[in-house]
This record gives C-alpha cells, structure tokens and sequence, in this order.
C-alpha cells in the first residue's frame, strides 16, 4: 500500500511534458516523392519556422497534374494542426492527436474522408505519409511511401 502511495505521490508531482510544437517535427523538412507506374506524387515541406511548417503536393499523371494541396502545420488555438487545402475543396484543419519522435497523427472525425493523417519516419531515412478514414461505411487507409527526392 505504502509503495502504491509512494508511486502515485511521484505522479502528482512530476513535471507535465513539455508542449510540443512545430520544431518536434523538423525530420519531415524537404522534398518527398512516390514514384508510380504512370507518374509520382511529391511533397516539400519547408524548415519549421515562426511556429509553422509549410507544405505544398502533387499528384503528376500522364503528364498532367490532376490532384495538388497547399499544406500547414502551426499552431491552432494552443494546438498543432494540419491545415488542408487540397484542390477544389474548402480548406480544413485536423488536430494533433499524437506526436512522438518517429510518428505524428492528426484528426478530424468530422471530416469525410480522410479523417487521420499520419507521417512516420522510418528506420532508413524515408518517410511514410498515411490517409485513413470512413468512406461509404468502409474502413479505407492510403500509404503514400516517400523517398527523399534526388
């Protein structure tokens, strides 16, 4: 009982994390690409500065550029968002779910499809973005597998 006492005293008083901003995510900085059997989807995400990252995508296909989406990870009223503008759709903002060293996913479940978005670095260096959600009543999830671009 004693230790159980002990242990939750030690809770109580440690120190809360401290915030997580923009800087945690600085391995996503640069320019990523998939490359495809018809063409490659990029993405370049600046250096974080001023408490924000700024993104811009493609999708290149037959020569044409069908899909693109300005980007932003800043600070929205005390919390990290990604800010979605994608091509022909109204601008949205998806809440930091969770953030550690490796991995980063943000959160609308009120949005239509995709309601996470996920980046994961990975152990060699790539990067692993991820869209998932519910769609017609089917769980859906797309990988896009970046390599940083030559």
């Amino acid at each position: 009982m004693l230790v159980a006492i002990v242990a939750l005293a030690a809770l109580i008083s440690a120190p809360p994390d401290p915030p997580r901003g923009v800087e945690d995510l600085s391995w996503m900085a640069g320019c990523w690409m998939q490359t495809r059997s018809d063409g490659f989807v990029e993405e370049h995400w600046t250096a974080p500065a001023g408490g924000t990252l700024l993104g811009m995508s493609r999708t290149v296909r037959g020569g044409k550029t069908p899909e693109y989406e300005f980007l932003m990870i800043r600070d929205v009223g005390g919390r990290l968002a990604y800010v979605a503008k994608p091509s022909g759709q109204a601008e949205n903002a998806f809440p930091l779910k969770s953030l550690n060293d490796g991995e980063v996913v943000f959160e609308d479940p009120k949005h239509d499809f995709p309601q996470r978005i996920l980046y994961r670095r990975n152990a060699d260096g790539s990067v692993t973005a991820r869209i998932e959600g519910e769609t017609g009543g089917k769980v859906k999830g797309i990988d896009f597998p970046y390599q940083r671009c030559r």
